[in-house]
């Protein structure tokens, strides 16, 4: 566990600097947390690395771990720490083009804890008011808002699971 968490803050503190050495550091803590059974470093672990994925990275690989996250969180019952992950989805959505499952996301994820984890979700969320227009983006923003945790987990899979393929096979 301490290795993994000394792993997850030298990635931190190198991100940008090394987003490289960054992203190795962080997949290899993810391993090691993965191998020792601890489910809470597992879920903040894969947060992190899909963050870095997203931005530095695979986006299929952003995906699986967003998907690791959201799932670990969720099944643990941490609605709070969910939204993390979920704010990572709405950013890494809105930079592929995926507008409207980006505006519903981020309507359930926005909570001042999510919006210092993820700063980018503030200028995502900018950007979807631009594309969508301010009306489209509050109804969908207020359709993600007003969620269960259960619901908004299963379509946030459901989106993953849509984005990747369109990934994987362009059109």
């Amino acid at each position: 566990m301490l290795l993994a968490w000394a792993l997850a803050a030298y990635g931190g503190a190198f991100r940008d600097a090394d987003p490289v050495g960054a992203l190795d550091a962080h997949r290899r803590g993810l391993g090691i947390a993965q191998d020792s059974g601890n489910r809470t470093i597992v879920s903040i672990l894969a947060s992190v690395l899909a963050r870095l994925e997203a931005e530095h990275g695979d986006t299929l690989a952003a995906f699986d771990h967003l998907t690791l996250s959201i799932r670990g969180f969720h099944d643990a019952g941490d609605t709070t720490t969910l939204r993390v992950p979920l704010a990572v989805l709405a950013v890494l959505f809105d930079r592929i083009g995926r507008y409207e499952p980006a505006a519903i996301i981020a309507g359930f994820a926005l909570t001042p804890f999510s919006a210092s984890a993820v700063p980018e979700i503030t200028t995502a969320i900018t950007h979807l008011r631009d594309v969508l227009g301010e009306a489209t983006y509050e109804s969908l923003a207020r359709r993600g808002e007003t969620m269960t945790t259960a619901a908004m987990a299963t379509y946030a899979y459901d989106q993953i699971d849509q984005a990747r393929t369109a990934v994987e096979h362009p059109s």
